[in-house]
């Protein structure tokens, strides 16, 4: 038996050699088990204060990225999505929001009329956007946008989260008044009717949130003019004439009804634009009736110039439908028959005329354009009227190259959209009617000519879109 120091040394020696053993057997094990101890010993470090300052540092910020990058994918899929948050503080009148994980900003162009907010308060906003910067994430909130509307519907009514019902297009003005459009696929639900709710408790719900909101809840209808007769509601439309291509629409009221059409300060009319995507003309019935008058006068006087004719045969023609000169030369003879009092001596005597008229017009623009200096190679291109060939020539499109450098709706025309506003571009031969199809296939044609485009190369372009769709 062993006592005292000498005894304790000789036990704490054996115990340290046990383990030693223990640790290596364990550390030699081929196929290590569960419940098995594998232990790796790291040799110690020695680091001094300003190295574990700069280890302190980097273990912070890649735990700051960590959490950057968790908030980022966190939102990013929640865009779209209508979230509760807390109000922090209002900065310059910003109001930054407690999201849970991370801050939020809504800004003051986004806020509703004249919002208030204290810290504490609790408020529900759209996520309209999600970006990653430098300095982290920033989560940006809306409570103007108009899916802002469309997402609290969405809420209230489980018809539209079911898919039943759907909101086509929103038209807002926010905090005053808005306009939505839905449809349902099933007929025996009322669309309107399901929104509005029992006793108007739904929408109701939506209007408490908007800051009393007014909402018009207006049925959707493939045809346009239907439906912009009811975007216009209250007021009562006469007639509705659509321009397809210039994506305008002329609406006709009654005078009693122009205000009511148009709303204070154009609001009406305004959201009723927002919703068909289509600019709009009011006229009252008197207005409408003395433009119309203005044409046939107009129309009168030309054929009375260019076809040699008198007061009361040019405004037979003009009453059947024609516009131009073109128009009475190259139609159908028939029709030209149809009209009371013409056979067909008259018929073949007043194309004739028309005829002779065009090829003299044409013959002029052509001289005028050759004294402008365009070159040959225009005037022969396919396509391009005398005419057409003179608008170029004062727009100073004298050569093919000219031509091919063109864009569609530098020809054609177009509209451009600028600062929310939709903005007339007028085409060089857009008063020829020449659509923005027929303004690409000919400037796509003259680059062939060129030999800029190879044809191939276009037709396998145009293959692999066909087949994409």
């Amino acid at each position: 038996m062993i006592a005292g120091a000498a005894g304790r040394q000789f036990l704490l020696r054996n115990a340290t050699e046990a383990d030693a053993k223990r640790t290596t057997g364990v550390n030699q094990l081929a196929d290590p088990e569960i419940g098995d101890e594998l232990v790796d010993e790291v040799p110690p470090v020695d680091l001094g204060r300003i190295a574990a300052q700069s280890a302190k540092q980097v273990i912070l910020q890649k735990v700051r990225e960590a959490e950057r990058d968790r908030q980022y994918e966190e939102f990013k899929d929640r865009v779209g999505n209508i979230i509760n948050a807390t109000v922090k503080r209002e900065e310059y009148g910003n109001v930054i929001v407690d999201v849970g994980a991370g801050e939020a900003i809504l800004r003051r162009n986004e806020k509703i009329g004249r919002e208030a907010y204290r810290p504490g308060d609790r408020i529900r906003a759209y996520v309209k956007d999600v970006r990653r910067e430098p300095r982290g994430p920033q989560i940006f909130l809306s409570r103007t946008d108009p899916r802002f509307m469309a997402e609290l519907f969405k809420m209230e009514v489980p018809e539209i989260y079911e898919g039943i019902i759907e909101i086509k297009a929103v038209a807002r003005d926010p905090g005053s008044r808005a306009k939505i459009a839905v449809i349902s696929y099933d007929n025996s639900i009322d669309p309107v009717g399901a929104c509005v709710g029992m006793r108007g408790s739904r929408v109701q719900a939506v209007v408490n949130e908007l800051q009393g909101e007014k909402i018009d809840i207006i049925p959707w209808n493939e045809d346009v003019p239907t439906f912009l007769v009811n975007a216009l509601q209250p007021a009562e439309v006469s007639k509705v004439v659509l321009d397809d291509e210039a994506e305008r629409i002329e609406v006709v009221v009654p005078e009693e009804q122009l205000s009511l059409a148009i709303g204070r300060r154009g609001q009406n009319v305004r959201l009723a634009s927002q919703l068909t995507g289509l600019d709009i003309d009011i006229l009252t019935e008197e207005e409408e009736s003395k433009r119309r008058q203005k044409e046939f006068d107009e129309r009168t006087q030309l054929f009375m110039a260019t076809l040699d004719l008198d007061e009361f045969f040019a405004q037979l023609l003009v009453a059947e439908g024609f516009r131009t000169v073109e128009e009475v030369a190259y139609v159908d003879q028939e029709e030209l028959l149809s009209i009371d009092g013409v056979d067909e001596g008259t018929a073949q005597e007043l194309q004739a005329r028309a005829s002779d008229h065009i090829e003299a017009e044409r013959k002029k623009a052509l001289d005028r354009a050759r004294a402008l200096g365009v070159e040959e190679t225009l005037i022969n291109f396919p396509g391009l009227t005398p005419p057409m060939i003179e608008a170029l020539a004062q727009d100073g499109i004298k050569t093919l190259e000219d031509f091919a450098t063109c864009a569609d709706w530098e020809l054609a025309g177009g509209w451009t959209e600028q600062d929310g506003q939709r903005v007339k571009d007028t085409g060089i031969l857009e008063k020829f009617d020449l659509s923005l199809e027929e303004a690409r296939n000919m400037v796509m044609s003259a680059r062939v000519a060129l030999g800029w485009v190879d044809p191939d190369e276009i037709e396998a372009e145009a293959s692999e879109e066909a087949e994409e769709v």
